[in-house]
């Protein structure tokens, strides 16, 4: 029997490569996408899909970790092309109807989000599917297991096969070529505790690979499991020692850019690289994830 075939499709997001990518599952008459990437990207996305020698209208099922715009904004133009949508309960509705998604992110990049995200179309009813945490998903020969996995979001799904973990954005933001990376965290339902939890549930799969969106099918997920789960926890006592004084939002993202700048320095990333990682994870809205975070769950008035 055919072995199914995973292929890194890079969706040069504003020109940049490895920022974000989608990945491609073939086996038999199952053609897969696991994330589509934001409708800004959908020449790309037809341009990698016609080097297999297909289009979009031979995806036949999209599965979707969460549904941040850069993540799942051409799923509504892939349900009107033939294909099934597979999302988290909880992002569901915005799918079926993403004014409020569109609403929220266009408070944030205001005149941009064209550039940016493209065109958000919401998903054909018929075609979404609400996935269940740990009911595997049966795709002709394809079994593939989805797991609620909060803590970047608390509608975001991480996505089992065989040996491979496709994780969005909790499984962090690594560039190929460096032992390094970054954990995304965006408001509004950063979480860490619940990001550590996933951490533990993901390790205690033992899969050997893991493939987040940004960027690309690693071979150490023991390895990048850990550095993650380090990564949260110095960050969690880097904010204790920094918000006692109450910061403004401001002067919270001008010590947080300084300190991945210094992380970017002692791994001597080239400009091209810190480039992409910016792309991927917004170190600004890090630093909002953080604040809100540290004043809804950690320290509430």
């Amino acid at each position: 029997m055919e072995q199914p075939h995973i292929v890194t499709l890079d969706l040069d997001f504003q020109g940049k490569t490895k920022a974000i990518a989608s990945y491609l599952i073939r086996h038999d008459d199952a053609l897969v996408l696991v994330e589509c990437g934001p409708g800004s990207t959908l020449p790309t996305l037809e341009a990698g899909l016609a080097k297999e020698g297909l289009s979009t209208r031979n995806i036949t099922h999209v599965l979707l970790t969460h549904i941040h715009l850069d993540h799942a904004g051409a799923a509504g133009f892939l349900s009107r092309q033939g294909a099934k949508i597979y999302v988290h309960p909880n992002g569901a509705p915005h799918m079926l109807n993403p004014e409020k998604l569109i609403a929220s992110a266009t408070r944030i990049y205001g005149d941009r989000m064209q550039t940016l995200w493209g065109e958000f179309l919401p998903v054909v009813e018929d075609q979404l599917t609400v996935t269940q945490d740990e009911q595997e998903i049966a795709i002709g020969n394809l079994k593939i297991l989805p797991l609620h996995t909060p803590g970047h979001a608390e509608h975001h799904c991480c996505y089992l096969f065989e040996d491979v973990c496709f994780t969005g954005d909790v499984g962090g933001v690594r560039i190929p070529g460096y032992q390094y990376m970054r954990a995304p965290m965006v408001p509004p339902e950063l979480h860490f505790p619940k990001w550590l939890a996933t951490i533990a549930r993901l390790r205690s799969l033992g899969f050997k690979r893991i493939a987040p969106t940004h960027f690309g099918v690693f071979d150490d997920a023991e390895w990048h499991l850990n550095e993650l789960q380090k990564i949260l926890e110095e960050t969690e006592k880097w904010l204790e020692q920094i918000m006692p004084a109450d910061p403004p939002i401001d002067e919270l993202r001008a010590k947080y850019e300084a300190w991945m700048q210094e992380q970017s320095d002692a791994q001597r990333l080239s400009e091209d690289v810190v480039r992409a990682y910016t792309l991927a994870n917004p170190l600004g809205m890090g630093a909002d994830g953080m604040m809100r975070y540290w004043k809804k769950v950690r320290n509430p008035s």
